[in-house]
């Protein structure tokens, strides 16, 4: 039951698998994917003889989709472009460049990659 669930989930969510992968533009296979969900949003409103569940369903739905095209347009930069989430040759976003203490700005060594595990 477990590996039915499983491959059932991947024929429809995994781009790698479902038919959608033949659709070369991740923009283009969402939208197809966003029709699809709308379209089973309205035929649950529909069955259910409700328009809050066409509501509820169509929320829910966008915001699954979108949370996955999210992640894997991220993984996909990922594997594609790793330098693309590395800025300006600094390791930690959260480090600043420019430091205060007691209003008077702290000069900071420009070689120092920032960070605490160097």
């Amino acid at each position: 039951m477990r590996q039915f669930v499983y491959d059932s989930w991947n024929s429809v969510m995994n781009a790698e698998k479902n038919p959608l992968r033949h659709i070369p533009d991740l923009q283009t296979r969402h939208m197809v994917l966003q029709i699809l969900a709308w379209m089973w949003a309205t035929t649950f409103a529909l069955w259910m003889g409700s328009i809050y569940a066409f509501g509820i369903s169509t929320l829910a739905h966008l915001f699954i989709i979108a949370a996955i095209v999210v992640t894997v347009g991220t993984f996909e930069t990922a594997k594609r472009r790793p330098t693309f989430f590395i800025r300006d040759g600094y390791h930690t976003p959260s480090r600043s460049r420019n430091m205060y203490y007691n209003g008077k700005k702290i000069k900071l060594d420009p070689n120092d990659v920032g960070g605490e595990h160097e």
